[in-house]
């Protein structure tokens, strides 16, 4: 009917009313629009400010809580694409059309932590996780390198797609695992034993068990678009009960039980391609999606993915 509000939540199964996940906002709030392609939301609790990307504009911009203003965080900022924090809460972020992985020190300044394997250029960094040892894992497609449109044009140097661990120690740049098409959106499972990955192109997303000296399994296959065509997955972030919920690009927002169902999902006007928690509660959920900066504060909450306040998971909430 002509002014209709488009369903935001969709269930599939049960599980997805009964764990509080429709309970919430009615409707999406548009903080920002105006983007190219809006990717890489990260929530800095200290400052109760989002930052996230505009891939192609080549800017990060700045959503401030307290006032609902919009500015330019970084400009020329290397086509930046994924950004988290690091457990001393700085922010690092993947610079896909400079190659790299960066942090931003407290006083501004910006140490480059990867820019090679083996001698040879990364493709163009996606996104990126800290574990709790202070460890940072990333993607490296090459959507970056494909085209002008999202960095420049060129080569692969390594001639694969692959995700890769910095050592905290040493910060030496080691492949973790390969065999994607794209990887893309990776995230630790709460308790830090299993690491999942997106692969963009192959409408999969893989789940890793992690060895205690940081290697990884072969993987499985924890969920596939499947029969839904409109679907292919950007970055994953978990929720305090242990779901699993993933950009699905065209598809909105997944929300996957613990054991790889599908069980709803939320309706999103643009095309999704990234999400993360925040605000005091964590209970926000920030959606970068296309062209536009929307956010919903939901009934259930986000885990802390990295940064200050990091705490061992005790299981899901009873």
């Amino acid at each position: 009917m002509p002014g209709e509000r488009p369903v935001l939540y969709e269930s599939f199964d049960d599980r997805f009313r009964t764990g509080r996940c429709m309970n919430g906002d009615e409707g999406l709030e548009v903080l920002y629009t105006g983007c190219r392609w809006a990717e890489g939301p990260v929530y800095l609790p200290a400052w109760r400010q989002l930052i996230w990307s505009d891939i192609p504009n080549d800017r990060m911009l700045r959503w401030d809580e307290e006032t609902g203003s919009v500015s330019v965080f970084r400009h020329s900022a290397g086509h930046t694409n994924g950004n988290t924090l690091d457990l001393e809460g700085r922010l690092v972020t993947c610079e896909q059309g400079n190659r790299r992985v960066t942090r931003t020190e407290h006083d501004g300044t910006i140490t480059v932590l990867a820019d090679r394997w083996q001698g040879k250029r990364l493709n163009s960094p996606n996104d990126a996780t800290v574990k709790s040892d202070g460890s940072i894992w990333f993607s490296d497609p090459d959507f970056g390198i494909t085209s002008d449109y999202e960095g420049y044009r060129a080569q692969s140097e390594i001639g694969s797609n692959n995700v890769y661990r910095i050592e905290p120690d040493t910060g030496r740049v080691r492949l973790v695992a390969d065999g994607f098409g794209a990887p893309n959106g990776l995230v630790f499972s709460p308790d830090e034993r299993q690491l999942y990955v997106s692969d963009t192109k192959a409408g999969f997303i893989r789940v890793f068990d992690v060895r205690d000296d940081g290697t990884l399994s072969d993987g499985s296959v924890f969920a596939a678009a499947g029969a839904r065509t409109a679907a292919r997955f950007d970055n994953l972030r978990f929720d305090a009960d242990g779901r699993l919920w993933a950009a699905a690009m065209a598809d909105g927002v997944h929300c996957y039980d613990p054991d790889g169902t599908l069980i709803g999902r939320l309706n999103v006007p643009e095309t999704v391609a990234n999400i993360s928690w925040g605000a005091a509660k964590r209970n926000r959920l920030f959606i970068a999606a296309e062209t536009s900066l929307y956010s919903l504060v939901m009934g259930v909450t986000g885990t802390h993915q990295t940064g200050p306040g990091r705490r061992p998971w005790l299981g899901p909430a009873r």
